[in-house]
């Protein structure tokens, strides 16, 4: 008897442990997500902001997020092999601040196919099929910007936009919401250029923005796109003692840009949210991989920040934000 009741534990045994095996305890730990979050480049202020919100988000939600993106902002070929290297990998999920809106859908529709759902933020991509778009209104942002230096020019005078770069969708909605509104409510302005472009880096838009100083030289004010051609337009106006004498309005920030904003060199700067935008990217992934119901469209809000008001806790935490915290 007491050999057959051996028997029957160890057969019981056997049995639990086989139970566990293919069904195991609810108290088990979940596998931890990993989202791959890539920029349109590394190294502008912009892409650190929106580095350290998708770093806050992944500790408040308790996954691992990647960051790696291409050096510079027109390197299309190194950002598409960055996506399809964590599509080889098997993330659970990609955020994706696309360089080049047509350029990049073969390679998301590729990580889509393989159950690896994407979230587009700051830049638009020419597909439905992301699980949602996080991003500033873009084309509210030029809008401000145009509203912004017509007040300046008291809705009159010559005025040059310096583009960033083509297929970028954020920076030509930027664009588009610029012209169209200065032509809309702004009949007493002139665009007298607005097909130089000035990507991918600063060095390279400071070499047109002199170009264009150097052609148009009774220029009554100027709009940049972005952080970069932002920061080129700033050198060339210093370099040629112009600076504060055209009315400069620009896009982003950082500590050069915030610093000539205070010296009244730059006349405005659109603010985007890029921390947020970092921060939502993250956590709108994670919610539709835990199942959750995520909106398809979510603005992160933008606004104009100027000499007057710079001075706010709210606008300085935009201009030169401390994420000390947050990037080790």
């Amino acid at each position: 008897m007491k050999q057959t009741a051996s028997r029957r534990d160890v057969l019981a045994a056997m049995l639990a442990g086989f139970g566990a095996w293919i069904c195991p305890a609810r108290g088990a730990e979940e596998k931890k997500l990993t989202i791959a979050v890539i920029p349109k480049g590394t190294t502008h202020e912009f892409w650190k902001s929106i580095h350290a919100g998708a770093v806050k988000a992944a500790r408040e939600l308790n996954v691992e997020i990647i960051w790696k993106g291409p050096l510079k902002e027109d390197d299309r070929e190194q950002q598409i092999k960055v996506v399809e290297n964590f599509v080889t990998r098997g993330v659970d999920g990609i955020v994706l601040a696309p360089l080049d809106d047509r350029a990049l859908v073969p390679c998301v529709h590729d990580a889509i196919a393989r159950n690896i759902p994407v979230v587009i933020i700051d830049s638009d991509l020419r597909s439905d099929r992301y699980v949602s778009f996080v991003a500033t209104d873009n084309y509210k942002g030029g809008v401000l910007g145009a509203r912004r230096l017509a007040e300046l020019l008291g809705g009159k005078g010559k005025v040059i936009l310096l583009r960033y770069a083509e297929g970028s969708a954020s920076t030509m909605a930027r664009e588009a919401g610029f012209l169209e509104t200065l032509k809309k409510e702004f009949p007493g302005i002139e665009v007298v250029s607005s097909n130089q472009y000035g990507a991918p880096t600063a060095e390279v838009a400071y070499k047109k923005a002199e170009n264009l100083l150097l052609r148009f030289k009774d220029v009554d004010g100027i709009f940049c796109p972005n952080e970069s051609t932002t920061f080129g337009m700033l050198r060339a106006l210093q370099n040629t003692g112009r600076a504060g004498k055209v009315k400069f309005v620009g896009f982003d920030s950082s500590e050069k840009l915030a610093k000539a904003l205070k010296d009244g060199e730059i006349h405005g700067l659109v603010m985007q949210h890029p921390f947020y935008m970092g921060y939502m990217g993250v956590k709108t992934m994670v919610q539709h991989l835990r199942g959750e119901k995520v909106e398809k469209r979510i603005d992160t809000g933008c606004e104009v920040v100027t000499k007057e008001n710079m001075d706010t806790p709210e606008k300085k935490e935009l201009l030169v934000p401390d994420l000390s915290k947050w990037l080790e």
